[in-house]
């Protein structure tokens, strides 16, 4: 028996969410079960769907994809976190996976590691775009975890 990975898309651009959703519509056992344009609506529909998957950008309105990623943990503790943003900043993507993501795909690398990367993190594994190689996301997390204390 197929199992279907239930997905939710979040981005607030448009033209974008219809390219990821065609990607993602790739994989015949993943269904897109929701689309939605900022963070809160993002949380709500976590709760509401609990799905497998949540790819998210950072920059949303109302509120950004970081700030939303603990409360969705919090209503969807099953759900995984994918941050898909065009965002190539180092401490960005290590504090989207401080927030909660398993994993971080910029944007311009997604046609080539989107499906790859929904992949690894539906396995439980990390996933961080080609980008960002060479840079230990573990260091970072525990240097700015240190600073927290």
């Amino acid at each position: 028996m197929i199992r279907v990975v239930r997905i939710i898309l979040v981005d607030d651009f448009t033209p974008w969410r219809i390219f990821a959703a065609s990607l993602l519509q790739r994989n015949p056992e993943w269904q897109i079960v929701c689309e939605v344009s900022d963070g809160l609506e993002a949380i709500q529909k976590a709760e509401e769907f609990q799905p497998d998957l949540i790819v998210l950008d950072i920059s949303l309105p109302k509120l950004s994809g970081i700030e939303a990623a603990p409360s969705i943990r919090k209503v969807a503790p099953g759900s995984k976190i994918l941050f898909l943003s065009e965002n190539r900043d180092r401490d960005i993507a290590a504090a989207a996976l401080r927030a909660g993501g398993h994993g971080y795909v910029v944007k311009s690398d997604s046609e080539n590691e989107l499906l790859v990367a929904v992949e690894a993190v539906l396995q439980g594994k990390r996933f961080v775009s080609s980008t960002f190689n060479g840079f230990d996301f573990t260091v970072a997390e525990q240097r700015s975890n240190d600073e927290v204390r």
